[in-house]
């Protein structure tokens, strides 16, 4: 009987010991469904240019220097007339005037525009998954991203995934948390309250089955 009542008291205190630590700062939790956040929003933040995006630039009246550019790792491109433009962190819109701003020395009234027809995306925004998936990476973020968009995009889960214990990781108001997906009961069961919403940056941890 002694040893019995011992026992029961350290599972009740292993027990607490596991609800106190749950209930600290950067614990697991769980996010709200994305059908109920996604429904009435708009467009997302202007992009942001990143290294290896493609640009497509349009000098107006000057076919001879429209073109496509890669932006380099360094995060710079070149074109006629402009060598090592800083890119990364502008919206195309701040790229196209400091390309008039350039080109304003060449030309009369330079009128460009730069499109984006390879993301990419700043690192810092880049959604990555890791883990189990079929294809573990990381993929540029786009606005109203949910989790089921992210699971497509990385080929779903392998046969050893234990999906359901999950965790997303979040950086918020400087200090990382974690998130408990159920990706079995989104992949498997189809349940669309487990999709969430993701957010640039955030990553994605799938591990692996105990047996």
């Amino acid at each position: 009987m002694n040893n019995t009542a011992a026992n029961v008291a350290k599972i009740c205190l292993s027990l607490c010991m596991f609800v106190v630590a749950g209930c600290g700062g950067g614990g697991s939790g769980e996010l709200p469904s994305a059908q109920f956040v996604t429904a009435n929003e708009g467009p997302g933040p202007q992009y942001i240019v990143g290294p290896l995006d493609t640009l497509e630039i349009f000098v107006w009246r000057n076919p001879e220097l429209s073109r496509p550019v890669t932006v380099r790792p360094d995060g710079r491109f070149s074109m006629p007339l402009i060598d090592d433009l800083p890119a990364t962190g502008k919206t195309p819109t701040q790229l196209a005037r400091d390309i008039e701003a350039r080109l304003d020395q060449y030309l009369q009234s330079p009128i460009v525009t730069v499109l984006v027809s390879g993301f990419q995306g700043p690192f810092a925004q880049q959604v990555r998954v890791v883990g189990s998936a079929t294809a573990p990476q990381a993929i540029p973020y786009q606005a109203n991203m949910t989790l089921l968009d992210v699971m497509i995009a990385v080929g779903g889960l392998t046969e050893f995934a234990a999906g359901n214990r999950s965790t997303l990781a979040r950086v918020e108001n400087n200090s990382q948390r974690e998130y408990t997906v159920r990706l079995d009961d989104l992949l498997k069961d189809g349940d669309v309250s487990a999709n969430v919403k993701i957010e640039p940056g955030d990553v994605i941890i799938v591990p692996e089955s105990f047996f």
